[in-house]
């Protein structure tokens, strides 16, 4: 098979109607943090436990396409011996990988991040595939003050961004692009619409640049949102309808699938923006317009888990329903009372 087939047979797999990823990649320090949000100590088999959870959720695969693994991750096993990324293989479930090794402080750019992570990158992806992995990530990060993200910023993690996803190609593998307009702050709706179409047009000129194929990459963008110390709260339809005018403005028609992620919104609110989206605007978007989520789809399952294995039933339950009620997102076919029961 070469490699342009390799890459349509994933992203066929990847981007389906009424399914989703699931982001578990989060870093050694990330997870230790969620962990001791529910008195859990953040060790390797601990962590091996509840990702083991979440992966062998009955019926998962009815609403996840996709799972992005952290590097440990890729590695382990069940308890009886199963390689997680084969259990999620056998559930028609496409595994993937982070591949980016953090943010730090862009040189001359004071409040500004850069993320890296690109020496050797080709070469850890060959290995990645022999574990199975098939799709990669990388993360960006751009913070909102009345100055950030500056010019120069936008710029190097647009060509960041870029040069990752060309590699990801040329190794077989589809690129998941995450330029995260993060949620943290008190800046405005209309700051954020403002950064977020300025930070798109620049990673996909950027991408463009590099030669990366738009129809074999996922972008997994922030929602146009108030920051969250900006109070009120925007509506769905708000959020919805903004964000919709900076991917149109910004995304081409070309790429499958846009995938939000979460980023720091709660379960239900998620969700909601996402049904809102689909209900009100999936007939103006050339993409799917789908879910990337982290937090908001594990933070009720870890709550209840809480490291105690007579919880991993319920747990699994909490997990099966969160991703059902994305995937009724996914169609504009979610509605608040959902939430109630089970």
């Amino acid at each position: 098979m070469n490699v342009e087939d390799e890459l349509q047979q994933t992203i066929v797999a990847m981007v389906q109607p009424g399914k989703g990823i699931l982001a578990a990649d989060e870093s050694a320090p990330t997870i230790a943090k969620r962990f001791k949000a529910v008195a859990v100590e953040s060790t390797e088999d601990n962590r091996r436990t509840y990702r083991s959870l979440l992966f062998t959720t009955p019926g998962i695969g009815e609403f996840i396409s996709g799972v992005i693994l952290f590097e440990e991750t890729l590695a382990q096993s069940t308890d009886d011996g199963m390689p997680l990324p084969e259990i999620l293989a056998r559930e028609g479930i496409v595994p993937g990988i982070k591949v980016d090794k953090g943010k730090i402080p862009l040189a001359n750019a004071p409040g500004d991040l850069i993320t890296q992570g690109l020496d050797g990158l080709a070469e850890r992806l060959r290995d990645y595939k022999t574990q199975g992995a098939r799709f990669a990530k990388w993360r960006e990060v751009y913070p909102i003050t009345a100055d950030n993200p500056g010019r120069l910023a936008i710029e190097a993690n647009a060509e960041m961004l870029a040069r990752y996803a060309a590699v990801c190609q040329a190794e077989g593998f589809v690129p998941i692009v995450e330029p995260e307009v993060l949620i943290d702050g008190d800046h405005s709706l209309e700051r954020c619409l403002e950064v977020t179409e300025a930070v798109q047009h620049a990673v996909f000129h950027a991408l463009h640049r590099h030669g990366v194929i738009f129809e074999y990459m996922v972008l997994k963008p922030s929602m146009v949102l108030p920051g969250k110390d900006h109070p009120p709260k925007a509506s769905p339809e708000v959020v919805a309808a903004s964000t919709i005018k900076v991917l149109r403005r910004t995304v081409p028609a070309a790429v499958p699938s846009i995938n939000f992620l979460s980023g720091g919104q709660a379960p239900e609110e998620a969700t909601a923006n996402l049904n809102a989206l689909n209900n009100l605007f999936a007939e103006l978007a050339p993409w799917e317009l789908s879910f990337s989520y982290a937090r908001a789809l594990q933070q009720t399952p870890l709550h209840i888990w809480a490291g105690r294995a007579q919880n991993a039933a319920r747990a699994q339950q909490a997990f099966y329903k969160r991703a059902r009620l994305n995937g009724l997102a996914r169609h504009g076919d979610y509605r608040p009372e959902m939430e109630q029961g089970d």
